[in-house]
């Protein structure tokens, strides 16, 4: 009888051992990051890190930049900018499904977010090497070059047109979005399933966390520095962005110019807005949706935010006030508020 319990005890511990050597030991996660599209572009895999997933990633986003980039010659925008009023220039899908996207959000922001803002963004050259306030008379002068209206597309052909010589395609407040959800795409490819994929501000999450609980994700604050959060969202395979006047602006004579052009006026837009969060599954489509309500204000805001299925917003306000969409009210996107100076308006 002795001799079968010790059997049994040795039988036991074998089964506890095997089991013990077949469990995986905790994946460390592992970041890359690059500077391209503008920003800086990063990474983090957590669950299966792996050379070809982070270089198939990021040559995939150094594609979509040498397509769309404003500033690089060759790209297919610049062709299209430089045919302005001559011909249609035909690009790849990837740039046309961006141009088309970009006119539809112009069109549901009626014209809040407007592709065709470049004469104004390359005027003032906030974010640049050279910011300076442009004149009155240089703004009224350029101000009838901006007209989503104005930009022809050719499905059969797959083509772009700007209509009038001068007329500026900008992609700059959306290409980052497409080049996220790319980018994740490419991980999955690559049997990556929970990652962190940051451009710059641009947040998209693969999955869950390795526990299985929700990311948590911070949204800045807008008066402090880089990495001091207002806010913590938990979110679940989900993109969150950020549009705010504290992300690029310049001081003249006292005066604070930011990034955020009104298209109707030349002028920054004048807001008690801070920022403007979206959160949605298309990263795609936050990057347009976060700069075209910080642009129409909250009321407008939430009214566009309201006819759009599965999008939800958060929004500060000069006097630290934190408003919600009804979806994040209702509980869909948890959230917890980091600083104290912070208050839900009521």
């Amino acid at each position: 009888m002795k001799h079968r319990v010790t059997i049994y005890l040795l039988i036991g511990l074998l089964v506890v051992m095997l089991a013990a050597s077949c469990s995986k030991a905790p994946v460390e996660p592992q970041a890359e990051s690059f500077l391209m599209l503008g920003t800086v572009c990063k990474i983090t895999i957590y669950d299966n890190p792996n050379e070809e997933a982070f270089t198939a990633a990021f040559s995939r986003l150094r594609e979509i930049e040498q397509k769309m980039s404003l500033h690089i010659e060759t790209s297919e925008l610049s062709e299209i900018n430089r045919n302005a009023g001559i011909k249609p220039v035909k690009v790849s899908a990837d740039t046309y499904a961006v141009i088309k996207k970009a006119l539809e959000i112009a069109k549901l922001s009626n014209g809040a977010f407007d592709p065709t803002i470049g004469p104004l963004v390359e005027a003032w050259d906030i974010g640049g090497d050279n910011p300076r306030r442009p004149s009155d008379e240089e703004l009224a002068n350029l101000l009838p070059l901006i007209g989503y209206d104005r930009v022809i597309t050719d499905d059969a052909n797959q083509s772009v047109m700007l209509k009038d010589k001068g007329m500026i395609l900008d992609l700059g407040g959306i290409a980052k979005g497409y080049a996220a959800d790319q980018a994740a795409a490419v991980l999955k490819e690559h049997h990556v399933q929970k990652a962190i994929v940051n451009l710059g501000g641009n947040v998209l999450t693969l999955g869950r966390k390795p526990d299985g609980t929700l990311w948590r994700i911070g949204v800045q604050d807008p008066d402090l520095e880089r990495g001091d959060y207002a806010i913590i969202v938990q979110l679940d395979d989900t993109s969150l962005v950020t549009s705010g006047p504290y992300e690029r602006f310049f001081v003249l004579d006292g005066i604070t110019y930011h990034h955020i052009l009104d298209t109707k006026t030349g002028y920054p837009v004048q807001s008690d807005l801070t920022s403007a969060s979206i959160i949605t599954k298309s990263s795609f489509l936050a990057d347009a949706l976060s700069t075209s309500v910080y642009a129409l204000g909250y009321e407008k805001g939430m009214e566009m935010i309201d006819k759009l299925e599965g999008v939800e917003a958060i929004f500060f306000t000069k006097d630290k006030k934190i408003l919600l969409s009804n979806g994040v009210k209702q509980g869909k996107v948890p959230y917890t508020i980091s600083n104290e100076e912070y208050s839900l308006a009521q």
